[in-house]
């Protein structure tokens, strides 16, 4: 899922570190310096991890800063990704997402506003929604439909 390193190994950080199983819920903040798979509901905010993947049957309610993140079922509130957000067929996100690259395949449904232009974009360590944030620039509204 997360590819091979040049020497066709996996490296040690793109190892599952934690998962929140299908039938879980959760609720509070979630703080993780490695990979998580939401498949299971969770409410409240995930920081600080490598990777995010919400499979098709996940829900987040809250918001999400990581260096990459896939969407496979739903997010309901704000997504902060240093690399790339991709939204999959499957996947929705309701809300703003800030990235350097941003995929949305086909079916896929994003209602919320897009921050593209940051080439020095470092990852922040507080939520999306702190006050001390800087505003948002560029903003680019997409709305792609569920097509069944």
């Amino acid at each position: 899922m997360f590819g091979k390193s040049d020497e066709g190994i996996r490296s040690p950080d793109d190892k599952v570190k934690s998962v929140i199983a299908a039938e879980t819920f959760f609720q509070g903040t979630i703080r993780t310096n490695g990979s998580l798979i939401i498949d299971g509901k969770v409410e409240g905010n995930v920081y600080d991890s490598k990777h995010v993947v919400i499979g098709e049957q996940g829900q987040v309610q809250g918001d999400i800063v990581s260096e990459t993140v896939i969407v496979g079922g739903k997010v309901i509130g704000n997504i902060q990704a240093v690399k790339v957000v991709q939204v999959m067929s499957k996947g929705q996100v309701l809300g703003d997402i800030r990235t350097k690259s941003l995929h949305i395949e086909d079916g896929a449904i994003f209602d919320g506003t897009c921050t593209m232009n940051v080439d020095s974009m470092e990852p922040e360590r507080t939520h999306i929604g702190n006050s001390s944030e800087k505003p948002l620039s560029g903003k680019t509204r997409v709305v792609a439909p569920l097509i069944k």
